[in-house]
């Protein structure tokens, strides 16, 4: 525990929005500037790329909220095999990012190789032009896209990729920093919903992006994180949240309000929870990781030594160690 002599002296706001480097508009719209490029999908196989080992499309999800799927697909998948599905949701603090942009499309073509697996990427609303709950309401959009195909394949009228390859029985959501928030509360969602015929065996969520009102230790430790610096963390969940709304709301803090769902969680999908030890947010992720296991969940908890938040993302070591935690968690559920 810190005592209140060790609390870091927080940069202002305005240090925050720089290094986030985005602007604020009168209309409450955001600026964002330095974006990461983004690739189009690669429906057909690139004669100038022979080392890719995956396929990617673009599937509208809904008209009117402007959403997609990037689904993935190996290449050369194994030969009458029926793979997992993945449904999966980006990071980027809820403020930041697409399906299409280079990091996850990346990220999402070599898991969906090395799993193997269809991996259909969301493409979610982000704020603060659109505030919690828009993306978990996108989420349950993709997850009943997921539901209509799998009651098309049975019938006919499928995408050709699902119908040929995708196992229903098999289906994981899987998200990293906001996509594990956007995981954990779809999750919860669905135990009121009927997906039949489709089955949800299991939630993955790699270093989830929650917090609260109370600091953390890792939140002091960490609070100058060259990938989210606490000031940024503190940021993202004002423009993310709904109006009015702090830390110690919900959507931000899992264990908020005495655990209103504690009857409800004991009934969610075995679920893999991941961190680093160098990730301002790893207290938190622990946290919430036995609040699960004590009100009944079963959970497998992965903290590893060393990386920060994000890590995956810059660091072939750690992505790959995530792939193979991904590829055995599904295997062995």
């Amino acid at each position: 525990m810190f005592n209140t002599q060790s609390i870091p002296q927080i940069p202002p706001v305005e240090e925050a929005y720089k290094f986030l480097n985005v602007e604020l508009n009168p209309d409450g719209s955001l600026t964002r500037h330095g974006d990461p490029p983004t690739l189009p999908a690669s429906p057909e196989p690139d004669p100038n790329n022979p080392n890719s080992s995956s396929l990617s499309k673009d599937i509208p999800l809904n008209a009117a909220t402007n959403t997609f799927i990037r689904l993935f697909r190996p290449l050369r998948p194994p030969p009458d095999a029926k793979l997992p599905l993945l449904i999966y949701f980006h990071g980027g603090g809820f403020v930041f990012a697409s399906a299409a942009i280079a990091p996850f499309h990346a990220s999402c073509c070599r898991m969906s190789t090395h799993l193997p697996a269809l991996i259909a990427s969301v493409e979610y609303r982000l704020a603060p032009e659109h505030r919690l709950p828009a993306a978990y309401q996108d989420a349950m959009d993709a997850v009943s896209w997921a539901r209509d195909q799998a009651a098309a394949d049975s019938g006919g009228g499928a995408d050709p990729w699902m119908e040929e390859l995708a196992d229903f029985s098999r289906v994981f959501l899987m998200g990293s920093s906001a996509g594990g928030n956007i995981v954990y509360r779809t999750g919860l969602a669905l135990l009121d919903e009927d997906v039949r015929p489709m089955k949800i065996v299991g939630l993955i969520m790699n270093q989830p992006f929650f917090g609260g009102a109370p600091r953390t230790g890792s939140e002091l430790k960490y609070y100058n994180d060259p990938i989210i610096p606490l000031h940024g963390a503190d940021l993202l969940w004002s423009l993310a949240l709904p109006p009015g709304a702090d830390r110690a709301h919900e959507y931000c803090d899992p264990l908020a309000g005495g655990g209103p769902h504690e009857e409800r969680i004991r009934r969610l999908p075995v679920s893999l929870v991941r961190g680093y030890s160098g990730d301002l947010l790893v207290d938190k992720q622990k946290e919430f990781a036995e609040m699960l296991t004590a009100r009944g969940a079963r959970v497998v908890a992965q903290f590893e030594d060393g990386g920060h938040h994000a890590v995956e993302l810059f660091d072939p070591k750690f992505a790959d160690a995530l792939y193979d935690a991904v590829r055995d968690f599904v295997v062995a559920y």
